[in-house]
C-alpha cells in the first residue's frame, strides 16, 4: 500500500451562474493547485458539493479530474451516496476512468447504527473498485455517524480487501492515534480538520485533506516543514494564522459556504453555490474580503509569512 504524504485539497466544484457545471475551470484549477505544492485532490466530497449532484454529474466532474492526474498529483474520488448501488456505481466509474483511490462517507439515511452495520456497506461499495484504494470518510459532524473508527478497521479489515484507511474528519485524538497505530501502523489515516493540522501531525498522520488547501497551501507546508524541523513555536504560529482565518470563516458558513467566494478572490471563480446552500450577497462579499485583508489573509496566500 502506498501512503500518502503532505497536503491533499478538497476542491470546490465550478459550476456557472445558473448551477450548471464549468468544467472548464478544472485544468487551470489542477494546475493552481500543482503549482501550490498540493500533492492531490480529494473531488466531489464536503466541499465539492457532491451529494448536490446526480450521478452523472460527479461522473463528468471525476473524468475531467483525472485528466489532470499524474504521479505526484493523485486524484481520490468520493463516491458516497444514501444507496450503497449508486456508490457501487461511481466507484467502479472511478477505477473505470483510471482514479487513484476512492472514499466513501456513511451514508447519512437510515445511518448505521452499528459498526457491523457500516461495515456491511463500505464493502458493497469497495467492491465496485477491487482494484483502487478505498478510504472510509470519516466525518461524524456530517454524516452523524458517532460509530468507533478503531472497531471499524478491526472489522473492516476482514470483508474489504482494498481497503487501505481513513479520511479522518473529527476530532477525537485519541481513536486517531489508535488508528494510525493499529495493525503496526498499517493504515494510511488522513488528517481532516485544517485548523488542527499540527494537531495531526504530533498523532503521526503524514497526509492531510482539507477545503483551505485549496488556496492558502503554502502557509500549511511552512507549517509542515517548522514541525518536521522540531521548531514547534514556528509550527504553531502558522497553526495561528490558520486558525485567524478559520475563525472569519466560519463566521461565513465555513468551509464550504464560506470558502468558494474565497477562490474567486484569490483569482480563480468556481461560481455559486447550489440549493440549499446561502451565498453572499455583493455586500456580504465585500465585507468578507476587507476582514480577510485586515488580518493578512491575501499575503498568506502569496507566501508572504
Amino acid at each position: 500500500m502506498q501512503k500518502l504524504k503532505g497536503l491533499i485539497a478538497a476542491p470546490f466544484t465550478p459550476m456557472f451562474g445558473d448551477g450548471s457545471l464549468n468544467l472548464g475551470i478544472v485544468a487551470p484549477y489542477a494546475a493552481k493547485l500543482k503549482k501550490d505544492g498540493v500533492s492531490g485532490a480529494f473531488i466531489c466530497g464536503t466541499t465539492g458539493e457532491g451529494m448536490l449532484m446526480d450521478i452523472e454529474e460527479r461522473m463528468a466532474v471525476a473524468e475531467q479530474w483525472v485528466k489532470e492526474q499524474t504521479a505526484d498529483f493523485k486524484v481520490i474520488v468520493h463516491v458516497g451516496t444514501t444507496s450503497y448501488m449508486q456508490s457501487k456505481k461511481l466507484a467502479r466509474h472511478a477505477q473505470q476512468i483510471g482514479a487513484f483511490a476512492v472514499g466513501c462517507m456513511g451514508p447519512i439515511f437510515l445511518k448505521p447504527g452499528r459498526v457491523d452495520d457500516l461495515v456491511k456497506f463500505c464493502a458493497e461499495v469497495a467492491s465496485g473498485a477491487p482494484e483502487l484504494p478505498f478510504y472510509y470518510y470519516h466525518i461524524p459532524t456530517v454524516s452523524d455517524i458517532w460509530l468507533p473508527m478503531p472497531e471499524f478497521l478491526k472489522k473492516a479489515r476482514l470483508v474489504i480487501p482494498n481497503l487501505v484507511g481513513i479520511k479522518f474528519t473529527h476530532r477525537n485524538m485519541m481513536e486517531m492515534l489508535l488508528c494510525i497505530n493499529a495493525d503496526g501502523g498499517k493504515w494510511d489515516i488522513l488528517h481532516g480538520f485544517d485548523e488542527e493540522l499540527l494537531c495531526g501531525l504530533t498523532m503521526g498522520a503524514q497526509a492531510a485533506i482539507g477545503s483551505t488547501y485549496n488556496y492558502m497551501a503554502s502557509l500549511y507546508l511552512k507549517l509542515i516543514d517548522a514541525f518536521q524541523k522540531g521548531d514547534m513555536d514556528a509550527a504553531r504560529e502558522y497553526q495561528l494564522k490558520s486558525v485567524r482565518f478559520i475563525e472569519i470563516l466560519i463566521r461565513y458558513g465555513g468551509g464550504v459556504l464560506g470558502g468558494k467566494p474565497v477562490m474567486k478572490m484569490v483569482g480563480l471563480d468556481c461560481g455559486p453555490l447550489r440549493a440549499p446552500a446561502h451565498n453572499l450577497s455583493a455586500d456580504e462579499f465585500k465585507q468578507y474580503e476587507k476582514e480577510l485583508v485586515d488580518i493578512g489573509f491575501f499575503d498568506w496566500v502569496n507566501g508572504k509569512l
